[in-house]
């Protein structure tokens, strides 16, 4: 007989349940917190008659005089929370409709927490379980998959925590900081979410953007790309809290690319992102846009390349500084929790700046989710009670150029024990602090043709024959559209195949000198819904220079010439 040194299975098994048993006989069972009297949260549900609201409350309340596994410890916290999405995509090239299609469907997102506020289990698997849901109403089916997520969740909190404490014992932790902040319960109940209209009626708009780069027979691609999208999210938690709200997107987006001479590949794109379809533009707009694009495309395969390294002022229109900000900002604001042993503050690069400056002492930074409207348009971020239902209020990040706070979640980090409402939640993912929507604001008051001058008188002052200016980038802030301004004349000249040099926080910090007074908004609907308000702003010292970029040869002979007619855009 063959032997083997290789545990079984049957033993592995055994011997993790004897971990687990060890570790949870270690952790005080007074810890654990009693749950919320599910009384008053009975009486929301009922009162709402919501088919998902009703099962997820009657899974939870099982739940919570239910579950426990043989000696181990119970949880202190369970929280279910559900994600409903309505979905229609259609995508058109050269003035065919390629595909249309709807989708629906339900997740669940179940965790449960065992230990206490201060130390848990949320590390690792015991992070989450995600499984779909029913689609309809049926309550014995929403609540056997509640129950077997549930059961699911339980198991792997018990496996994380013994992982977690044998990590720990591995590692020195410095400042220790609570894992889960504890908050109070909050009932809001917002009315469910569709999308408006036939989105059927917006696909002759597509096709005939996306016949519009026929035109040119120098377009090597091209794709009009339409997303109407409804989600609404339920959350039910041990602590008392009954959320539901919604919010609908509509996102009409074309994109183009061309080959130059030297086969450099260039690419536009323009889009919509709106959460009132009264808001899209009209077909003539598109259309409009549509042109100006194809003709940016034109331009560019003729414009020089840059040969040149440049080191001087540059200037960022309002769009692209949008870019900057969201980039370069947006995500170092998050109170992100860094890896177990960390001992930093955040997972962002502005982990060691906290009461530092960060930006120029003339930009202000606040996130306000509160705010509705900007400039007569909807603003995507706005919300009332965050996905881990935490009510939302204004917040100043960087007052003065000085970072004075971070977007936290329901996740602590030193010095922020508390979540103000930034727990933003992906599709199919967990609750992240992020931005609403977030407010750039200068208190210097210079027009934009002020700030151009004052790039120019700059150039002059040092004997550079013009400075740059960008229109818009890309989104790793790669200029899509880059312009020489001659201090000679101040006439303008587009170039292409630039990158940057070091355009980072540290050029934030120290190089950017000027800010504009005229706001532009953008609405960004992934990964989640949000909006950046900024103005156009002046680097005193940026580097661009000659990106490299592989180049392909171009196509051996011309594309199929156009025989169809043009597509007639229908009236709405």
């Amino acid at each position: 007989m063959k032997t083997s040194t290789t545990p079984s299975k049957k033993f592995l098994k055994l011997g993790a349940w004897f971990m687990l048993a060890a570790v949870a006989a270690c952790l005080p069972q007074t810890n654990a917190a009693p749950f919320a009297d599910s009384a008053k949260v009975d009486k929301t549900i009922a009162r709402e008659n919501d088919p998902v609201l009703t099962a997820m409350g009657a899974e939870l309340k099982r739940s919570q005089s239910k579950l426990r596994l043989q000696e181990m410890q119970r949880p202190y916290y369970i929280e279910y929370s559900v994600t409903e999405l309505d979905e229609v995509t259609s995508t058109a090239a050269f003035g065919a409709l390629r595909g249309e299609q709807r989708q629906n469907g339900r997740l669940v997102r179940v965790v449960v927490r065992i230990g206490d506020y201060k130390h848990d289990s949320y590390f690792g698997t015991g992070e989450g379980v995600l499984e779909s849901m029913p689609i309809d109403g049926d309550q014995l089916a929403l609540r056997h998959q509640l129950w077997l997520a549930t059961d699911r969740a339980y198991k792997a909190a018990l496996e994380a925590l013994s992982e977690k404490e044998a990590e720990l014992k591995q590692l020195m932790v410095e400042t220790p900081v609570d894992d889960f902040s504890k908050e109070a319960p909050i009932e809001s109940i917002k009315p469910l979410v569709k999308i408006e209209g036939d989105p059927r009626t917006w696909n002759e708009t597509l096709r005939a953007t996306s016949d519009l780069f026929r035109k040119d027979h120098q377009i090597a691609s091209s794709e009009a790309y339409l997303d109407f999208r409804a989600t609404n999210r339920y959350l039910v938690n041990s602590e008392g809290s009954v959320t539901r709200h919604g919010n609908a997107v509509y996102t009409m987006v074309f994109t183009a690319s061309t080959q130059a001479a030297d086969g450099m590949e260039l690419e536009r794109g323009h889009g919509y992102s709106v959460p009132k379809l009264s808001e899209l533009p009209a077909a003539s707009t598109v259309t409009a846009d549509a042109e100006k694009i194809l003709a940016s495309l034109k331009d560019l395969r003729n414009a020089p390349m840059v040969e040149d390294s440049y080191s001087g002022p540059v200037l960022f229109s309002a769009d692209a500084a949008n870019s900057v900000f969201t980039r370069l900002v947006a995500g170092n604001i998050a109170g992100r929790r860094p890896a177990l042993g960390n001992p930093a503050r955040t997972a962002g690069e502005f982990a060691a700046h906290f009461k530092g400056r960060v930006l120029p002492e003339f930009l202000t930074v606040v996130d306000d989710p509160s705010v509705q409207t900007f400039d007569h348009k909807t603003l995507m971020g706005s919300y009332d009670v965050d996905d881990e239902g935490v009510k939302a209020q204004p917040l100043t990040v960087i007052e003065k150029g000085k970072l004075v706070s971070y977007l936290t979640s329901r996740q602590p980090i030193r010095d922020f024990p508390k979540s103000n409402g930034r727990g933003r939640t992906a599709l199919g993912g967990s609750p992240q602090p992020g931005i609403s929507n977030l407010f750039v604001k200068s208190s210097q008051k210079m027009s934009f043709v002020d700030l151009k001058k004052r790039m120019l008188d700059m150039c002059k002052d040092q004997g550079i024959p013009y400075g740059y200016y960008v229109q818009t980038t890309a989104s790793d802030l790669s200029p899509r559209l880059l312009y020489r301004i001659y201090v000679s004349d101040g006439h303008q000249e587009l170039v292409r195949g630039a990158q940057f040099g070091q355009l980072d926080t540290r050029a934030l910090r120290s190089d950017l000198i000027a800010a504009g007074n005229e706001y532009e908004m953008e609405n960004r609907s992934e990964p989640v819904p949000r909006s950046i308000i900024s103005p156009p702003i002046l680097f005193g010292e940026l580097e661009i220079k000659r990106a490299n970029r592989p180049r392909e040869k171009l196509p051996q002979y011309a594309p199929p010439e156009t025989v169809n007619a043009p597509v007639k855009v229908a009236r709405r």
